[in-house]
C-alpha cells in the first residue's frame, strides 16, 4: 500500500487543492489524483489517513457508474490500466496512481458548492441553534439536531481553497449566476441526491447531506464534476442507530472531527492553521471509517487499480 501526501507526475500541473491535485492530460481532458491528505474544518492536516484517496476516487467512480443515467458527468476512467493506456508517460508511476487517479472531462466549474441537506446537522445545525435560520433564512421552528427535513433543503455555498466555505442563499447565487442557471444547478442537486439517497438507504446508510459540484464543457453541457457522495463531501450514517436529538455516528472522518473538537472545547487549537499533530490512533480509526463507507456503498473491497 502506497501513501500519497502528494503526487508529482509528469503532466502540466494545473492546480492543487486541499486534497488533489489536477493535471492537464490534452486539450480537452484533466488528470484528477486524490491523495491521502485530510482537511477538517477547513483546515488541511499535515498527517496522511491511509487508504483515503483511493476510497474517495472508488467511491466517486462507482457513483459517477451508477448515475450516468441520472445526469452527466465528466467521468472518463478510473482504471489505472486504461489512464497508463491513454497516457503511457504514466506507467512508471503506477504505484502512486492506481486506485487514486480519475481521467475525467474538462470543465468550467461552476463558482459555488451546490448543497443538499436532508437532514439539519453541522454548520446549518449551529446556525439554527442559535438563530433559527440558515443562511439567514428563516426554518420552522422546534426541530432538535439532526431531524430529517421533508422536503430536503438546496444550500449552496461559496467555494474556497482555504479558509471556510460560507453558506448562501438560492437567490444570491441566481443573482451571481442568473436565475436559469441556478435553476438548473437546484433541480439537479435534487435529483442527484435523490437517486443517492435511495442506493444508500438500502445498503443501510442515511446519506444526511452532501455537496455537489458542476462544470460546464467545451459543448455547453453541464456536468457532475470533481467528487460526488463521497466521505469527504458528505455525512453517512448508520440507519439503524439513528435518533435525532443528538449527533449521529457516521462513516466518514468523524473520529477526526470528534477528536480536533476535543481539542477545540479546551483551548488546545484554535481550529485554524497550523494544525495539531494527529495521533495514531485517530489516523488508523479514521482511515477504516473511509475503507467500510466504500464497501457498505458499493457490497465490494475497495480494488486496487480501479
Amino acid at each position: 500500500m502506497t501513501t500519497v501526501i502528494r503526487s508529482a507526475l509528469p503532466l502540466p500541473l494545473l492546480r492543487t487543492g486541499k486534497v488533489r491535485e489536477v493535471y492537464e492530460a490534452g486539450p480537452d481532458q484533466l488528470l484528477l489524483v486524490a491523495s491521502d491528505r485530510i482537511s477538517a474544518f477547513d483546515v488541511v492536516m499535515d498527517e496522511a489517513i491511509p487508504e483515503k484517496g483511493r476510497v474517495l476516487t472508488q467511491v466517486s467512480a462507482f457513483w459517477f457508474g451508477k448515475l450516468a443515467d441520472v445526469f452527466p458527468s465528466h467521468f472518463i476512467s478510473a482504471n489505472a490500466g486504461e489512464i497508463i493506456q491513454r497516457l503511457p508517460a504514466l506507467a512508471p508511476h503506477r504505484d502512486t496512481i492506481r486506485g487514486r487517479t480519475m481521467l475525467v472531462r474538462r470543465t468550467t466549474p461552476v463558482p459555488f458548492e451546490c448543497v443538499v441537506r436532508g437532514y439539519i446537522t453541522g454548520s446549518a445545525w449551529a446556525e439554527y441553534r442559535k438563530h433559527g435560520t440558515l443562511a439567514g433564512e428563516a426554518l420552522r421552528a422546534g426541530m432538535v439536531e439532526s431531524d430529517r427535513l421533508e422536503p430536503p433543503l438546496f444550500s449552496p455555498a461559496t467555494k474556497a481553497e482555504t479558509g471556510h466555505d460560507e453558506n448562501v442563499t438560492f437567490e444570491t447565487m441566481a443573482k451571481a449566476l442568473g436565475a436559469r442557471e441556478a435553476t438548473a444547478l437546484r433541480d439537479a442537486s435534487f435529483r442527484i441526491y435523490e437517486a443517492g439517497r435511495a442506493h444508500a438507504a438500502a445498503r443501510g446508510i442515511i446519506i444526511a447531506d452532501t455537496k455537489f459540484e458542476f462544470g460546464r464543457d467545451a459543448d455547453g453541457t453541464l456536468r457532475l464534476i470533481d467528487e460526488v457522495l463521497t466521505p469527504d463531501s458528505s455525512r453517512f450514517w448508520p440507519a439503524d442507530r439513528y435518533a435525532p436529538g443528538r449527533g449521529q455516528p457516521s462513516f466518514d472522518k468523524q473520529p477526526l472531527r470528534d477528536y480536533l473538537a476535543g481539542l477545540k472545547a479546551d483551548g488546545r487549537w484554535n481550529g485554524e492553521a497550523p494544525p495539531p499533530t494527529l495521533p495514531e490512533d485517530v489516523l488508523a480509526t479514521t482511515s477504516a471509517r473511509y475503507v467500510d463507507a466504500y464497501q457498505r456503498l458499493t457490497g465490494h473491497p475497495l480494488p486496487e487499480d480501479g
